[in-house]
């Protein structure tokens, strides 16, 4: 497994505690393929349901598990 960078950061009501760092490898994608999801969909249906989802996630009220608010915001 990688070594993990911890910091030492200050806390309330107490002096200094370990956080764990960063845990992503960096960089960014790379090819020709990077980005470019239509690729990735064969078929105009698998397309709109893919933006469909996302559209759900972003405006409807239907909500699950974590995300769910008990008050609306």
């Amino acid at each position: 497994m990688a070594e993990y960078k911890i910091e030492q950061k200050s806390a309330p009501n107490r002096d200094k505690v370990e956080v764990l760092g960063a845990t992503y490898e960096s960089g960014e994608p790379q090819g020709e393929q990077a980005g470019q999801w239509r690729q990735k969909l064969d078929s105009r249906e698998e397309r709109l349901k893919y933006l469909r989802s996302g559209e759900r996630y972003w405006y409807s009220k239907e909500w699950f598990g974590s995300e769910k608010r008990k008050n609306p915001a």
